[in-house]
Parts: structure tokens; C-alpha cells; sequence
């Protein structure tokens, strides 16, 4: 019975938005303003913000944008629906030109994504968006939500890469992409952005770097992330804040990964505690890339690498306005999507000697003893 309702309610949802979408339809060429004309409900499916924040949104990006200069020239509002439209659905530019919100021609379309994107990524955006704590204050709180919530200490975000599909690249190399095209191909033979993805508690992306191409091993990334000195400086402090990452990663004081073959219950019990909190990055990801569909694998960027790590850095910043105004998860049935997120085979170089790893393998051993005492 449960069943049949369910069916019978999605069933007169689905009925209801074809109406809505009858009764917005206009003669072509004549623009429907979807902020008007849509429901909260249709609006959020198809641009993915609500209209409160779809609004803020255009006020927010304004004085970074060119304003219209001829009476037919797009306004800054239309310009922000079509690439919040791109970004949510991955269709290309001429698709998304061809709706009735928009009619607009694709070169418009494609003008209109480069704007939003550029303006998402001007530093007074972007930094106010995207950011680690750099003050103690802000980085006890973080570390007292992890342990809260999932009872593992001195948390202060999880990390690993996942892959952002994109059109193989031009072999002529530029100041802005010095990788040689073959470097973009990753483990499953598709070009890509190997994207670094730092997430807090609830899932608010914390630092991001896009920068580097498919092939590149996360480790590398992590070694080149501008967070690595601000817990490395932590670390000398005798401060104890460290992120969880899986066992691609090098252990050290400042990221904790599983235990290679754990000898004992306790072990395994860190083990278990590590892999449930380090999901958190996992399904981070995997909203991510479900609100904004244009960063699946299957869609794929069509655009060079530099373009592609803009609108990757501007989909972050609108994830995390979401995830502020605590606006609704995308309900799609996506069923066995590849979310670009490979585990690492690899082993961390626990044999290294250096005094980082006996250092990690100190904290390591006093959380295990935490975990002990505490069951």
C-alpha cells in the first residue's frame, strides 16, 4: 500500500510540473522570466539554487560583470540563470540556449558561462566562499563539530581527489596549461582534472585545487596544496589538528590514513572509525557532482583545462552557498554513476624513516589508545 502511494504521489508531482511547463510556454523568441513564472519546486530542479539565493546570487556577481550596454543586450539575471542552468545540467551550449528561459544563441550562451564563471572566481568571491580556517578559533569549532558528530579527535576535515572529465586538450601548450596532452589521461584512459576536494563536517568544501591534470597521483596534489603548511605549522606548535585521508596518502601527524593490516580489535576499530568519518569526502563529492551535473563523468567538459579548473572552482562556490542556506539535495535517481573517485592501491610509505612518519605513527597509535579507553 505504502508502494502504491508513493507511485501515485510521484505520479501527480510529475503531472503537475508538465502543467507548469504548459503554462510557461511562450511564441519562440519571446523570453519567460523563470522567477517568475516558475515554482519554487521546478525553479530548484532546474537551476539548482532556490530563488532566494538565485537572487542573491545575481546580486553577489553584479559589480564583477559587464552590464548591458544596448536595450537588447542580455542582463546580468539572464546571464546568471543560463549558466546556473549549464552548470546543473551538463547540456551543451546550444540545448541550453534553446530553452524557453532563455532563447538566446550559442556564441550568447557561451558568453554568458564565461562571465558567471569568471566573476564566481574573482578572489573577493571565491576566497570569501572557499576557505580553510587560518585562526585558532575557527579551527577548534571545526574540530569540535568532527568530534561531536563522529566521536574521532582532532578532525579538522577529510581529503581526497576525485576526477572531472574533459575533452582532450590541445596539444599546442600555453602559459595557462604547460602539461603535454597525454599527462590529462588518468587510470580509467579518459582525460581529466585530478581535483582535490578538502570537506568540514557538513560537507562545505573547505579548499579546492583543480589545477593538476588526470595522471597526477594525489599525493603529489597534496604536496603542492597551500593547506599542507598551515597544519605543518599546527604540527610544530604541538597543536593537534589533522585531516583523515585513505591510504594513497603518505602518514603523517598532520593526515591520518587506515592502518595497513591491523594486528587487533582496537586497530580495527580505528580502522572502521577512519573509513565511516573519511566518507564524509566521499559523499561531499558525490552531492557535488549530482547538483551540478556538467562535472560528471559522462557529460565532460568541453573546454580547455584552464577554462575547465574556472568552472570546476565556480561549481565549489555555488555547492557551498547550498550548503549555507541549507538548500535541498538533489533527488535524481542516479544510479551506478562514476563519480571520478578512485581508491589508491598504492601503500603510504610507511617504511620511510623520516621523523614525519614516526611522528604519524605516534598520533596514530594515541588515537587508537583513545578509541580503547573510550569503549
Amino acid at each position: 500500500m505504502a508502494n502504491e502511494y508513493e507511485r501515485a504521489m510521484m505520479f501527480a508531482i510529475a503531472n503537475i510540473e508538465r502543467q507548469e511547463a504548459q503554462n510557461v510556454r511562450q511564441p519562440f523568441g519571446v523570453k519567460v522570466d523563470p522567477l517568475l513564472a516558475l515554482s519554487d519546486h521546478l525553479f530548484i530542479k532546474t537551476y539548482r539554487l532556490s530563488k532566494v539565493l538565485t537572487r542573491y546570487l545575481i546580486e553577489l556577481v553584479t559589480p564583477f560583470m559587464e552590464p548591458p550596454k544596448r536595450t537588447l543586450a542580455l542582463s546580468i539575471q539572464n546571464k546568471v540563470l543560463i549558466a546556473l542552468q549549464f552548470f546543473g545540467t551538463g547540456s551543451y551550449q546550444l540545448p541550453t540556449g534553446n530553452s524557453r528561459y532563455s532563447a538566446v544563441s550559442q556564441p550568447s550562451v557561451s558568453r554568458s558561462i564565461s562571465e558567471v564563471t569568471n566573476a564566481l572566481n574573482h578572489p573577493s568571491i571565491f576566497h570569501n566562499w572557499v576557505k580553510f580556517p587560518k585562526n585558532m578559533s575557527e579551527l577548534r569549532q571545526l574540530r569540535n563539530e568532527f568530534y561531536m558528530k563522529t566521536g574521532f579527535p582532532g578532525v579538522c576535515g577529510c581529503i581526497d581527489c576525485t576526477h572531472i572529465a574533459i575533452v582532450p586538450p590541445s596539444g599546442i601548450l600555453r602559459e595557462e596549461n604547460d602539461y603535454p596532452e597525454h599527462l590529462y589521461v588518468n587510470r580509467k584512459n579518459y582525460h581529466s582534472i585530478n581535483t582535490q576536494l578538502i570537506c568540514d563536517m557538513n560537507l562545505k568544501i573547505l579548499s579546492v585545487n583543480a589545477l593538476f591534470p588526470g595522471s597526477t597521483h594525489d599525493s603529489h596534489i597534496w604536496n603542492n596544496c597551500n593547506v599542507l603548511p598551515i597544519l605543518q605549522e599546527l604540527n610544530r606548535r604541538k597543536q593537534c589538528f589533522y585531516l583523515l585521508g585513505d591510504s594513497g596518502y603518505a602518514l603523517r601527524p598532520w593526515l591520518l590514513t587506515p592502518i595497513q593490516n591491523p594486528t587487533n580489535a582496537n586497530e580495527e576499530l580505528y580502522n572502521k572509525k577512519q573509513m565511516h568519518t573519511r566518507s564524509l569526502v566521499e559523499r561531499c563529492n558525490g552531492l557535488l557532482k549530482m547538483r551540478f551535473r556538467c562535472l560528471l563523468k559522462h557529460r565532460v567538459l568541453h573546454y580547455a583545462p584552464e577554462k575547465a579548473t574556472a568552472i570546476i572552482n565556480a561549481c565549489v562556490v555555488l555547492h557551498n552557498m547550498c550548503i549555507t542556506y541549507n538548500e535541498p539535495e538533489p533527488i535524481d535517481n542516479m544510479i551506478d554513476i562514476d563519480f571520478g573517485m578512485y581508491r589508491n592501491n598504492i601503500d603510504q610509505r610507511e617504511n620511510d624513516s623520516s621523523n614525519d612518519l614516526d611522528n604519524g605513527r605516534r598520533v596514530r597509535a594515541c588515537v587508537v589508545r583513545n578509541f580503547e579507553q573510550n569503549e
